[in-house]
């Protein structure tokens, strides 16, 4: 029997740990510099890059790195200051120091700039922006301090059964300690629009902050005390940004397209990775084969580890290539098949009174989600790890999409994830 999740992971869908091993305990991102991530991008694509802009290279392409913010607000602090549209091809953390690619329009002639945690070096110009497509993985190099027990700092076990991980989304998916994402997407798939704004403004949990549960309980009275929006601190700017729109009294619409979209996506789509999570926590539950394909089961086709290949059913699988299955996320496309989790999407997504056509919303058709696939297992490149006194430092490469924290955990087995640092 696999053990019990702490009670925050159990509100993200994540039920269990894969692995049996005990863990070492301990804390990470303690500082922003004990948790490293470097993108992995497709060689070819820099390789290609010229210095200067010339022919159809045209498009700059910046390295950015930041420490203490995260992806999306960097390139909105960018955008106030510079007027620069960055693209970028994945979300980093604000708890760590992160490096990852950014492109600008091709009449950008911004270079080398630092804004506070940000810094920005332009690398060269390419013929076309960033795109998900160029993104292999991530490389992580991160501390683990302040062990329970110095003594059984030994990883030799786990590495016996790092192929059995589930591939959950991480808490930083849902909102880390306020737990709040999904929930706002599940409001919106249901058209309860003014739900969702509520949410985003009022909503706490109890492993919240005390300071953002004094915050937000004053915002339930934004419409009665407009006033009150000059206590949304600087880090709450999604919220400033909609209780300045309840002000003027735009409709639920209009209040919710004032947060920018690449944020709106986000609500949807940790919706659709809390059905995922749930389903994968009822396949570990049931000793399913994260692995091992079988009848019925969609795989992937993996190449070079972490590259992922052709969807292809089981049944028609004659590829050399190694393979892995498939769990289907939720969408508007989305029409279950046979497969073992087929059926466990569909049970949960009728549990939670959501159904396929829900996910086109007619009134934003822009956060609109179709549907996707993901690895069941969660499958690591080139891990390896260094032991010292009350702590260890592990390295590893991900597929994109994948969570460390995800891993980690499996580590760790922490009996408060907030206060170690997830």
């Amino acid at each position: 029997m696999k053990k019990r999740s702490p009670v925050i992971d159990r509100l993200a869908g994540i039920e269990h740990y894969s692995t049996v091993f005990n863990g070492i305990g301990g804390n990470i991102k303690k500082n922003y510099n004990d948790f490293n991530v470097k993108e992995v991008i497709n060689s070819e694509f820099l390789d290609n890059l010229t210095n200067d802009k010339v022919d159809k290279n045209i498009f700059p392409i910046y390295e950015m790195e930041k420490k203490g913010i995260d992806s999306n607000h960097a390139i909105m602090q960018i955008k106030k200051k510079f007027g620069t549209n960055l693209k970028i091809m994945g979300i980093k953390d604000a708890k760590a120091t992160t490096l990852q690619y950014a492109s600008a329009d091709g009449n950008e002639r911004l270079k080398d700039i630092k804004v506070g945690e940000i810094s920005l070096k332009l690398i060269g110009y390419s013929k076309k922006p960033v795109e998900k497509s160029l993104l292999i993985g991530n490389n992580f190099k991160i501390a683990i301090s302040d062990l329970k027990d110095n003594s059984k700092n030994n990883l030799t076990q786990f590495l016996s059964e790092i192929n059995n991980m589930g591939n959950f989304y991480g808490l930083q998916r849902f909102g880390s300690e306020r737990l709040v994402t999904h929930l706002v997407g599940k409001a919106i798939l249901q058209k309860k629009f003014n739900e969702a704004i509520e949410i985003l403004l009022t909503y706490t949990t109890k492993f919240d902050s005390k300071y953002s549960k004094e915050i937000r309980e004053k915002l339930k009275d934004i419409k009665t005390i407009p006033n009150i929006v000059k206590i949304i601190p600087r880090g709450m700017d999604i919220e400033k940004k909609i209780a300045y729109e309840i002000i003027k009294g735009k409709d639920d619409i209009s209040i919710l397209r004032s947060v920018p979209i690449s944020i709106r996506r986000l609500f949807v789509q940790a919706f659709q990775a809390y059905i995922y999570n749930r389903a994968l926590s009822c396949a570990i539950e049931n000793d399913d084969s994260l692995t091992e394909c079988e009848k019925n089961d969609l795989c992937f086709e993996i190449h070079d580890k972490i590259i992922f290949g052709k969807i292809r059913k089981f049944e028609n699988f004659d590829s050399n290539y190694e393979k892995i299955p498939i769990i289907r996320l939720p969408g508007y496309a989305y029409q279950p098949g046979k497969g073992r989790f087929d059926i466990l999407v569909k049970k949960i997504m009728d549990e939670e009174n959501i159904s396929s056509k829900d996910f086109f919303i007619k009134e934003m058709q822009e956060i609109s989600e179709s549907g996707g696939y993901r690895q069941a297992a969660l499958i690591s490149k080139d891990f390896k790890f260094n032991t010292a006194d009350n702590s260890t430092i592990v390295e590893f490469t991900l597929p994109k999409g994948s969570y460390a924290t995800t891993l980690l955990r499996e580590i760790i087995k922490p009996d408060d994830p907030i206060h170690a640092g997830f």
